[in-house]
């Protein structure tokens, strides 16, 4: 991405994110291609999620290069979504789109990955921003939520710290005491993660290997954030609405987002407010 045009569109961002505040992505899913390319992109998922709890349970591996890891795979998936969307030119198509030069479901989804393709640049080193990723399979579509909130995340959550943050003034017993506690707790959080993994897995299944009736509905919600040296995260199962849609998918698009965001919002945060 070209240094001016990066500097450009971060002029813009609040304009953008009025836009796209409490929306999400539709994609149509006309055929068995359509549902195999889904269920690819979701496998990658899960293949991060895995790695980054084999990172975690690595004692030789420091917090911040797990999530420089992942930082690194969600870029590359949302370069590539924006390629695929709106080709090459993308910031052009963005801009023309804030500009109100152009109004069509295609620049309205380069700006809507573009601003989260920023927003999770600036994730770790904002105290307190949540990022919450929402995946919803309906029978004839899925659709994509990303969103950024300022709050806590509730009690369901797993917990780590990094080592990284060990207050100086500890002496050498008790920084020992505080890394290992680290460790433990970074050893936890891979736990659960390889526990919660296949909830992905099991949403969107190979296509061609499972029966309409057993594909045809799915999801999950994953939520990170970081509270100083504290980070928390929430994978788990999320049950899509097949009452929201009233029209049959035609073609992707940018929707509300529907009833299932609203109960994750009450189940898994306490007093969080939405920025994007």
């Amino acid at each position: 991405m070209e240094h001016d045009a990066r500097r450009d569109w971060r002029e813009r961002i609040d304009d953008g994110s009025e836009l796209l505040r409490d929306r999400a992505v539709r994609i149509p899913l006309p055929d068995v291609e359509a549902e195999r390319s889904l269920h690819e992109n979701m496998m990658r998922i899960a293949d991060a999620g895995e790695r980054k709890s084999e990172l975690l349970d690595n004692p030789d591996v420091p917090l911040t290069e797990v999530y420089e890891d992942e930082l690194a795979e969600m870029k590359r998936s949302f370069e590539h979504r924006l390629q695929q969307v709106a080709g090459e030119e993308y910031y052009d198509v963005a801009t023309a789109y804030i500009d109100g030069e152009r109004d069509d479901w295609i620049g309205a989804l380069a700006v809507y990955y573009l601003e989260c393709y920023f927003r999770l640049q600036e994730r770790y080193t904002v105290d307190e921003q949540l990022f919450c990723l929402k995946v919803l399979r309906y029978p004839d579509c899925f659709t994509v939520n990303l969103s950024f909130l300022v709050g806590d995340i509730g009690s369901d959550a797993v917990r780590y710290e990094s080592a990284k943050h060990v207050d100086a003034n500890l002496d050498e017993r008790a920084r020992e005491q505080h890394f290992g506690d680290c460790q433990y707790s970074q050893h936890e959080a891979a736990a659960y993660l390889r526990e919660r993994i296949d909830c992905i897995r099991d949403a969107f299944p190979d296509p061609e290997a499972t029966p309409f009736d057993q594909r045809r509905r799915g999801g999950f919600i994953h939520i990170t954030g970081r509270d100083g040296p504290v980070f928390a995260e929430v994978l788990e199962s999320l049950s899509p609405d097949l009452d929201r849609f009233d029209e049959p998918a035609t073609t992707p698009g940018l929707v509300a987002e529907g009833p299932e965001a609203k109960r994750a919002k009450r189940t898994y945060f306490d007093d969080a407010e939405v920025e994007i």
